[in-house]
């Protein structure tokens, strides 16, 4: 009888354990394959959202995080700019470094080079990707994608436009389910900290500021997050190195 009852256990538990295997692997192909497929036959159909004015796009054509920066220099200059503020060059989105940062936001261990997610724009991923940690917890941080314009300045120099979005926290995407960071909707509060740290490590040269680049003042990024603007990009002059 009580062989029975254990022989009945077992087969309970491995029943559970076949669903919940089931049920994760559902949800990868849905929110890792499906719903990003969906997007990409949606962004075709729709090429209004190609017109969405300084925003960038997800892989599958989704709008992600909106530009608010652009510093114009050397990626020498920038790197050097980047690394002297203690803005860290972020780690290529590989499974490790996923895996990697799954662990540190558990055990709420620093991982000052964490991966982001790529975004698109003139055609490719970002070229430079740069974070800023938040205590000893990689849920939370700062970051900013670079990626190189293809037309140079009037003066002929190397020009970087940027998107830099303030992580609060880990959760699932809004649009796809997939695992993420959800981002602080004041992305004018995020601009305004890249510059500041920029400026007081002398990174910058000068800094001008651009009216109404931005004619579209809100909307929600990759991630479905809502972010808001003033409209204006700044524009720095990076010091020589």
């Amino acid at each position: 009888m009580v062989e029975e009852i254990t022989r009945q256990d077992r087969r309970h538990r491995l029943h559970v354990w076949r669903m919940l295997l089931f049920l994760l692997a559902i949800y990868g192909v849905a929110a890792y394959f499906v719903i990003p497929y969906g997007w990409k036959r949606y962004a075709r159909r729709h090429p209004e959202l190609e017109d969405i004015p300084r925003i960038a796009h997800t892989a599958s054509g989704i709008p992600g995080d909106a530009l608010n920066v652009e510093l114009i220099g050397t990626e020498r200059d920038l790197k050097s700019a980047m690394i002297a503020a203690h803005w860290y060059p972020a780690d290529s989105l590989t499974l490790r470094s996923c895996l990697e940062i799954a662990e540190a936001t558990v055990l709420k261990r620093a991982y000052d080079d964490a991966p982001v997610s790529n975004l698109y724009l003139f055609g490719r991923r970002e070229d430079l990707a740069f974070e800023k940690p938040v205590g000893n917890n990689p849920r939370a941080r700062h970051h900013v994608r670079f990626w190189r314009d293809p037309t140079a300045d009037a003066e002929d120099r190397t020009v970087w436009m940027g998107a830099a979005t303030y992580d609060k926290s880990v959760g699932f995407s809004h649009r796809t389910g997939q695992i993420t960071h959800h981002t602080d909707p004041n992305i004018d509060a995020e601009r305004d900290f890249l510059l500041m740290d920029l400026q007081t490590t002398g990174g910058l040269a000068s800094i001008d500021i651009v009216d109404g680049f931005h004619t579209a003042l809100s909307g929600k990024n990759g991630g479905g997050d809502p972010w808001h603007t003033d409209g204006r990009l700044f524009i720095g002059v990076l010091e020589p190195r």
